[in-house]
């Protein structure tokens, strides 16, 4: 098999997108939303961009059953065996675990790419030329490779990649340590230090590789995902799925591959990215208008306003006078304004008192 046919990819598209409510709601959340207005959801727009580096056919889409639907009816390209239902919810570590198996069956020497549904990617270009060249790094090392971003300002939603000793090749350092979403002064700590990268949730390995890591991770599991290489029948591997999936651990693929692995590396990237995380994040990355508010794909007066981000639905007009450093989004039932700073843990707060008061439909 040719090398580029060999490579494949993990998207993974089951997040619930709490931060983004109430533009991102439970039933739909962010992955399946044109959010700014381009014609094509985030899921849809990763499947383009991978699709771009690799075979489509190589492609596996990683969901809830909840969402099941959703990737069903905007990628018709991916074949049903491609996408692979979760029984239940168990954080992105055992999707990819699940994957991993999938695509080792089929090519036991492939190069994988694991990557969240929904990035902000701004330079195309050089975001192929990485993965290529990381796609190519790990099918000639059995290691996993990460990929970081230098931070551009002290973001508390994001996490930090310590960079180590460099290894052999350019650009590419052992990581020393990592800290999940920082409180903002050890953010800024991190970025002055020119020590840390961000990290985009991307992570790249061979086949056989990870099939070893997610065994020696998960060293006190009562079974093993790597039992599904062994059963011939399609039928039989799914149910193998159901009967032993809630057994697996809630355990994130950040937390287990920058945690837990001794051999894990990053690459220092520069094609300009965003994760659509929250808010904040959101108003960081996008291009600022008068007064350095941000509108996206909305129709809205502003007057005398300042350092806004606003979203609206299709037909709905906004007239805003006097407001400055607010989020004001409106999706359906639901019309959020609120304080930018510090909008994540508010929203949080917002989501749970709204579904205990209101009901589960508001959020």
């Amino acid at each position: 098999m040719e090398y580029s046919n060999r490579n494949y990819c993990i998207i993974l598209a089951g997040g619930r997108g709490k931060r983004l409510w109430p533009t991102s709601r439970m039933e739909r959340p962010k992955q399946f939303i044109d959010f700014f207005g381009t014609g094509r959801t985030q899921l849809q727009s990763t499947f383009d961009r991978m699709a771009s580096i690799l075979p489509m056919e190589n492609i596996y889409v990683c969901t809830c059953k909840e969402y099941a639907h959703w990737v069903t009816e905007q990628l018709p390209e991916v074949p049903t065996k491609n996408i692979l239902t979760e029984p239940v919810n168990r954080n992105t570590a055992p999707s990819v675990a699940w994957a991993g198996v999938c695509i080792h069956r089929e090519c036991h020497d492939a190069n994988i790419v694991v990557v969240p549904s929904d990035q902000v990617i701004v330079n195309e270009e050089a975001f192929r030329k990485n993965v290529s060249d990381g796609l190519r790094f790990v099918s000639e090392n059995n290691l996993m490779l990460t990929m970081g971003i230098k931070p551009s300002r002290p973001e508390p939603g994001y996490g930090y990649i310590q960079i180590g000793e460099s290894s052999l090749f350019t650009g590419i350092n052992k990581v020393q340590s990592f800290t999940e979403k920082p409180e903002r002064e050890f953010a800024t700590m991190f970025m002055e230090s020119g020590e840390f990268l961000w990290n985009t949730g991307m992570f790249l390995c061979n086949a056989n590789f990870m099939h070893d890591f997610f065994i020696d991770v998960i060293k006190d599991m009562p079974y093993r995902m790597a039992n599904l290489l062994n059963i011939d029948s399609a039928e039989e591997r799914q149910q193998y799925v159901i009967d032993h999936y809630p057994a697996y651990p809630n355990l994130s693929m950040d937390k287990a591959a920058l945690e837990m692995c001794d051999n894990v590396y990053v690459m220092q990237c520069d094609f300009g990215w965003a994760d659509l995380g929250t808010w904040h994040a959101v108003y960081e990355c996008m291009q600022k208008q008068e007064n350095d508010n941000v509108v996206i794909d909305s129709e809205v007066m502003m007057e005398d306003c300042k350092g806004n981000i606003i979203k609206l639905p299709k037909g709905h007009v906004g007239v805003i006078n006097g407001l400055e450093g607010y989020i004001v989004a409106e999706e359906g039932d639901v019309l959020l304004i609120c304080k930018k700073s510090d909008s994540s843990s508010l929203i949080r707060k917002y989501v749970n008192e709204i579904g205990i008061r209101y009901g589960e439909k508001y959020i």
